[in-house]
């Protein structure tokens, strides 16, 4: 599944084409994704100005000038790519890059946006979904009932990790996936982040010393800055709005890595399964 560097690469991409614009025509193609659309949805946000496109966590959220948001998931292989007046006819992707074929029948949702543009939603296995919330309460929308903080907002620190780890006996990995402690944070980037720390995954959260904490903080916020600016890390599906892939897994010092050479140390990195996802972590240099 997508994690938050690939979601805010797909939103910057899609900030263009759709950020103070109005809606002008949706086409949905179906009766559901994942869940059935909201009552009239195609009623409802037509005409509407996304007055700002934004993120949290994992989810798109698209604030309408009718006082609705546009609440957006990309599941497993939800991608959207955009069409316009501007677009190159015929670009290819670049040096890290490799183009991805789109089967047009999971061309589920298409908008028309004022200044030309056409932004299409395609997923094949329906994992992704579109719902909408009133925008003055968006705070309480269920999945973000009670999130955590961005790991790259202000709010994120070691101080923050201190207070939120506080007897808790769960493995540091399990804690930092928990969408109640960082929101948005996923598999692959706290892997990374945890090598990069010197921090075990096996350690427990509350037994964490305050000054690895705060490196912990750093590395977090540099882990996913840096997969951003990189486009996100391609694994199967992920795929920008310009059918680009990201190429942050050339980066990758620990995250899938199983038996090759610790970057430090050279010894081989060792996987482990916690709470039925992948671990990858070197034993010698992770404590």
């Amino acid at each position: 599944m997508p994690e938050l560097p690939e979601v805010e690469t797909v939103r910057r991409g899609l900030a263009p084409a759709m950020e103070g614009k109005r809606i002008l025509h949706v086409h949905t193609r179906r009766k559901d994704l994942r869940f059935p659309f909201p009552e009239n949805f195609n009623h409802r946000i037509e005409g509407a100005k996304v007055t700002r496109l934004g993120r949290r966590a994992k989810y798109l959220v698209g604030e309408l000038s009718n006082g609705e948001a546009l609440i957006m998931h990309l599941g497993m292989t939800g991608r959207f790519t955009v069409e316009g007046p501007k677009a190159k006819a015929g670009e290819r992707p670049g040096k890290f890059h490799v183009a991805a074929g789109e089967v047009p029948k999971h061309d589920h949702v298409v908008f028309d946006m004022q200044g030309g543009a056409t932004v299409t939603f395609n997923d094949a296995r329906r994992f992704g979904f579109m719902d909408l919330w009133p925008l003055a309460d968006i705070d309480h929308y269920a999945p973000f009932d009670g999130m955590g903080p961005e790991p790259i907002s202000n709010q994120f620190s070691g101080a923050y990790l201190a207070e939120a780890f506080k007897g808790k006996k769960a493995p540091v990995k399990a804690a930092l996936l928990d969408q109640y402690v960082v929101a948005g944070l996923g598999n692959i980037y706290v892997c990374e982040a945890l090598f990069r720390s010197g921090i075990s995954p096996k350690k427990l959260a509350g037994s964490i010393r305050r000054d690895k904490l705060e490196t912990l903080s750093v590395e977090v916020r540099k882990v996913i800055e840096e997969a951003i600016e990189a486009g996100g890390s391609t694994i199967s599906d992920f795929e920008t709005t310009t059918g680009e892939l990201g190429y942050f897994q050339h980066r990758f010092q620990a995250y899938d890595r199983e038996d090759e050479p610790c970057v430090v140390c050279a010894r081989p990195i060792k996987r482990i399964v916690q709470s039925g996802r992948s671990t990858f972590y070197c034993s010698h240099c992770q404590k």
